[in-house]
């Protein structure tokens, strides 16, 4: 299938959903009534919709469990009848924080773990929302549970079985209710460009990515296929920026179905070095990005925030600069056409992943997300508002 009739099967689950025609699935929370999420006027979700584009977030039912993973509250935002509500008010998609990688899903090799995910997913049905899947495969030993480092595969077919059978069980079981995939997440070394060394590697070498997005395509054939990262325009990474194109490059020369580059889009000075802003080096991110939307890829930013950890103190000026850099950062990725949805990696700032990550150096709580801990509206929440208004329209999401 190609892949502008794999957008139009996108925008046509989406319009779906819209339509209040998904099924109800599992069992919802009688707390939670069921809603059309992020259909009220002045919502994120229906500023994005009004220029054809989508707003949602991330949620999470809980600790990880992995180790060296985040942990306590901050993970736990389902359980949360506030980040509930919020999430129907303001958006059309979400996508499970943790619960579908490897070291939650999968404890053994033998066995699979579905119930945290299902609950996300049952609550996403109920309010009629989109609902992306991350990830198939987060290809950094860092992530994988400790039975995959310790597993002896023997030989190459028993890797490639392994990788196939985990793709296509998690895939089927879940079919069209997960309209996009990031079937791999962050596989490139930022550091030299290269392809991390994983137990995968050491058996089926770099083809492990084509292999994954094969068994991806062959379990979910109507999903759009993204490959994740974390690359940005800051110092230092080009490097990183060069080595997803080259991985892109590849992939589609030959003809691996990459449907998508996901942008994680966790901008601000001190994290994942995205800057303060983009000042000259925003002629070589957009170079970035027209060379991959030059390959026919779609773009996705998958997980949006900002850390302020090099701000300053005082909360009114932090939050003014946050909003300001969010805007302008907004304002680049929405001017591609190939950009149609927008995810937050969390709406409220106490349950943020970025407040256990690179501490301020005067203790203060981070600011990263729309909405603070009393789940009030911040200037960041106003500058993505005003982002969709001011991008350009697309061909709507909603075709028939």
């Amino acid at each position: 299938m190609e892949n502008f009739n794999r957008r139009d099967c996108l925008a046509g689950g989406l319009a779906l959903l819209a339509a209040g025609c998904a099924p109800t699935m599992g069992q919802m929370d009688p707390a939670d009534p069921p809603a059309v999420a992020g259909a009220a006027p002045e919502t994120l979700n229906a500023l994005a919709r009004a220029k054809g584009l989508m707003f949602g977030s991330c949620l999470g039912t809980g600790p990880s469990g992995a180790s060296g993973s985040f942990q306590g509250k901050r993970a736990n935002s389902f359980d949360d009848p506030n980040i509930r509500a919020l999430m129907v008010a303001q958006c059309g998609m979400m996508v499970p924080e943790n619960e579908l990688k490897w070291y939650v899903l999968r404890p053994s090799a033998k066995e699979f773990d579905f119930r945290r995910a299902d609950r996300l997913l049952a609550f996403a049905e109920q309010h009629k929302m989109a609902i992306r899947g991350h990830t198939l495969l987060w290809h950094n030993m860092q992530w994988f549970p400790k039975w995959v480092a310790e597993y002896d595969f023997g030989t190459r077919a028993e890797a490639e079985r392994l990788l196939r059978e985990h793709i296509h069980t998690v895939c089927t079981r879940y079919g069209t209710r997960i309209c996009a995939w990031d079937v791999v997440n962050e596989t490139i070394d930022p550091a030299t460009g290269g392809m991390r060394d994983t137990v995968f590697t050491k058996y089926l070498g770099d083809e492990v990515i084509d292999i994954a997005f094969q068994a991806a395509r062959e379990a979910a054939p109507h999903a759009q296929l993204v490959y994740n990262d974390y690359m940005s325009w800051g110092p230092g990474n080009a490097k990183h920026r060069a080595g997803v194109l080259a991985l892109l490059e590849r992939l589609k020369k030959n003809g691996v179905p990459v449907d998508a580059l996901g942008v994680q889009s966790h901008i601000g000075p001190g994290a994942t070095d995205a800057g303060a802003g983009f000042g000259p080096a925003e002629k070589e991110w957009r170079h970035f990005l027209d060379t991959a939307t030059g390959m026919g890829l779609d773009i996705v930013i998958t997980e949006f925030d900002v850390g302020d950890q090099e701000m300053p103190a005082d909360i009114a000026t932090r939050d003014h600069e946050v909003a300001a850099l969010s805007r302008d950062y907004l304002d680049v990725m929405l001017s591609y056409p190939q950009l149609r949805y927008v995810m937050a990696w969390g709406l409220v700032d106490n349950y943020s992943w970025l407040e256990d990550r690179w501490p301020r150096a005067d203790g203060l709580a981070k600011r990263p997300c729309p909405y603070d801990d009393n789940y009030q509206p911040k200037a960041l929440r106003e500058a993505i508002a005003d982002a969709f208004r001011a991008a350009p329209a697309r061909a709507p999401l909603v075709t028939g």
